[in-house]
């Protein structure tokens, strides 16, 4: 890009130049083409008079093809090269275009099948989570009654314990006081009489 523009300058440049040596060429031209005019009227002054604009003008168009021809040329072929090159981009970028526009395309076609099976997976993956809490539930239930068991169990071992013991209490207490009762004093020396008797047996 800026070789083209470096070559549209230089061409300003040049044809800047042929233009003021134009000038210069055709003032004296027109000038003595004025003069002849005055002096000679007749067909061969005419012609004479014309040789001079004539050769000025062969002399201008082979400064503009001298000046023109390579700058002219070199920017019509970088034109033309750029021309061809953007063309190849835009086609480039059309093609690059459809393609995504395809691909947008295929992917929207795919998306409600998409969509289905995340539905039916996030409907299985529902019914497994609901299938594991139930059956984390039911065994924490288990669990429950299965420790409430043991703890009633435990208390009713401890309670038929302390009966037993209350009982066993009972039981001596009201035994000791129908001994108290029932046993006189005679009984009580013929007792440890009897046991005196057995200790020195057992000896």
């Amino acid at each position: 890009m800026n070789s083209i523009r470096n070559r549209a300058c230089e061409l300003k440049r040049k044809v800047a130049t042929a233009l003021f040596t134009a000038v210069l060429l055709l003032a004296p031209a027109a000038a003595f083409a004025a003069e002849a005019e005055h002096h000679d009227e007749s067909i061969g002054g005419m012609i004479r008079g014309m040789a001079w604009p004539v050769a000025n003008f062969i002399v201008f168009v082979g400064l503009l093809y001298y000046f023109f021809n390579k700058p002219f040329t070199e920017y019509l072929a970088g034109r033309s090269s750029t021309i061809r090159k953007d063309l190849v981009e835009a086609a480039e970028l059309k093609s690059a275009a459809a393609a995504q526009l395809a691909a947008i395309e295929q992917k929207l076609q795919a998306l409600p099948g998409e969509l289905s099976v995340l539905r039916t997976r996030g409907a299985e993956d529902i019914k497994a989570e609901e299938q594991r809490i139930a059956a984390a539930a039911a065994a924490d239930r288990e669990r429950l009654l299965e420790q409430t068991r043991r703890e009633i169990d435990l208390q009713v071992r401890l309670a038929k314990k302390d009966i037993l013991e209350h009982a066993a209490d009972l039981s001596l207490q009201l035994a000791t006081e129908r001994l108290k009762k029932d046993v006189t004093p005679a009984d009580q020396d013929r007792l440890v009489d009897r046991y005196l008797t057995q200790v020195k047996e057992n000896r």
